[in-house]
C-alpha cells in the first residue's frame, strides 16, 4: 500500500514508532478501516503535498481518529 492507493474501505494498521509522539500510546499498533478521506492545509506548513490529506479511521473498537499517510500500513 502506498499513500496514493489508500481508499475508503481499506483496512489499515496505524504505525507510530516514535514513542515520543503524543499519539503513540493511544494509537500505535491499532487496526481499523478508512471511512473518509479529506483535505486540509497542513501541506502549507510541512511543504509536503501528501500532508494535505487526512484519513479518518474507524478503529476496531468503533472509535474514530484522523491520521496522515505516514502513520498507515497494510494490516
Amino acid at each position: 500500500m502506498t499513500e496514493h492507493s489508500i481508499e475508503v474501505g481499506d483496512r489499515v494498521r496505524i504505525d507510530i514508532p516514535d514513542e515520543t509522539d503524543p499519539d503513540h500510546d493511544q494509537l500505535h499498533g491499532r487496526y481499523g478501516k478508512i471511512i473518509t478521506i479529506f483535505e486540509d492545509d497542513a501541506n502549507d506548513v510541512t511543504g509536503d503535498d501528501r500532508d494535505a490529506v487526512l484519513y479518518r479511521i474507524q478503529l476496531d473498537d468503533g472509535t474514530e481518529t484522523d491520521v496522515r499517510w505516514r502513520d498507515l500500513r497494510p494490516p
